[in-house]
Order: C-alpha cells, then structure tokens, then sequence
C-alpha cells in the first residue's frame, strides 16, 4: 500500500543514492586528475644487466657502433651504473610518440648493419634487459648540465592514485631542493609503462665528492627537510644509482 511514509522513505534512499552517486564520481575525478601529458613526446628508459665478463667488451662494442643506433632516433644519454648495481647500463631514447617509435622499432629490425654488427654480437653479452616508458612531468623540462660530471638517478616508488594524491607534494621536495642550488636537476620522469606511480629523477654533480658535499649541506637545510618530511608520507620505497656517462652520451 502506497502511503506517505513509504513515499517519504523512498525520497529518502533516492537522496542517498544521488550523494553517493556525486561523492563516488568525485572521489574518482580526485583520483584520475592532476598534471596531465599535454603532447605525445616520451621517453623510454632502458636499463641492461651485462654478464659481468662480458661488460668491457660491451661496452667497447656500444661505443664502436652506437652510431647505427642513433641514426634512428634521439638517444638523451647513455651511463654505466657505478653506485646502486654492478655491470648495468641505462639509457634513455626520446620519441614524438608511440607511432613514431614503432616506426623506428620496425627500421632497425630491416637494417641489416645494426642487426649483424651489434645486436647479433651484443645480446649474447645481455643477463636481461628492463624498459619503462616515462613522460617528463608538466612542471619540468630537460635541462643540460654546465659541463662533464656525474649523475644520480633516484627512482622514488610513490603510493597508489597518481600524480593528484602526491604530486604537490613531491614536486616541493625537489624543486626545493634544486632551487636551493645543491645539484643541478636534469629531469624529472613519471613512468607510464612499467611500475605505475614510479617518477625517477636524474640530478648532475661535478664528481661523486660534491655530490657527498652537497647532501651533507641539504640535510641541514630546514627548507629542504621541511619538504622532504611532507613528501615521503607518499612514499613506499627509494634508490638511487651514481651513473657514469659513456664517452658517446649526449648527456656528459
């Protein structure tokens, strides 16, 4: 029987549907927004792990022919892993987009030189290979360190929701810490293949020396520890890496 009562009842579960209908959409509107990619340029980073009697000659081998690499699309920087992990090497290509990079996937694999001067003579030297595709985050550009050094790669493993739940904060602690002059930032990188909520940041130093000076001074900046605290309440886990650039890097 249809009464008031019922009516009212129903009116009611009818609101509470509708609030939690909008919280629902809100929550995930909080969830999936933030800094988002506004271009179709990305970078890959690769990391190969070589069979350690095969790392010299590896590397001799990259050095001699890397040439028949690059002429198919931009490589940012190649590195040995001195700090963080033996017989390892990273580098990062850039793309204009996935397009473009199975373009570039698809030539190498027809260019017979490439094919039997490096990849036929380098894979064999390979324990495994690693790749993630990262874009660089909206508030940061590439920028060139003033001369040869060193450079820290620190891959930082935030928590799950993205950009929108830590980004602020994450984006204080380093622009803090870079504008405060301790090291000259490279890039910052947000992984959109491979670990998702994985930013990695790649920092330059004159040498390891001013790297260690640099960090001792930084800890005792309240600025930068005052970020840094409200920061990690996002983070799961951190490594960093001292990487060494190969004679042929762009990046020195």
């Amino acid at each position: 029987m249809f009464t008031i009562r019922n009516a009212l009842r129903r009116g009611h579960c009818l609101t509470q549907k509708i609030k939690l209908t909008k919280t629902t959409k809100q929550l995930r509107a909080l969830i999936s927004t933030g800094p988002q990619q506004q271009h179709g340029t990305f970078y890959e980073i690769r990391t190969y792990f070589i069979k350690p009697e095969m790392n010299n000659a590896f590397l001799k081998l990259t050095n001699e022919k890397i040439e028949l690499r690059t002429s198919h699309s931009q490589l940012l920087g190649y590195w040995s892993v001195e700090y963080g992990g033996l017989n390892k090497v990273v580098h990062i290509w850039k793309y204009d987009s996935y397009a473009h990079r199975a373009a570039v996937r698809a030539a190498l694999a027809q260019d017979s030189q490439w094919v039997e001067q490096y990849i036929s003579k380098a894979m064999p030297m390979l324990r495994s290979q690693d790749n993630e595709v990262t874009y660089l985050v909206p508030w940061c550009q590439i920028e060139m360190p003033p001369k040869q050094g060193v450079y820290e790669l620190v891959t930082f493993q935030m928590k799950p929701g993205g950009p929108a739940v830590w980004g602020k904060a994450f984006s204080k602690a380093i622009n803090t810490h870079a504008k405060a002059g301790y090291s000259h930032l490279v890039g910052v990188f947000h992984t959109e293949f491979g670990l998702l909520n994985r930013v990695h940041v790649l920092w330059w130093y004159e040498d390891p020396d001013q790297r260690a000076a640099a960090r001792h001074t930084a800890h005792q900046d309240a600025r930068v520890v005052a970020a840094v605290r409200e920061s990690v309440t996002y983070l799961d886990s951190q490594k960093n890496k001292l990487l060494i650039p190969t004679p042929f890097s762009p990046l020195k």
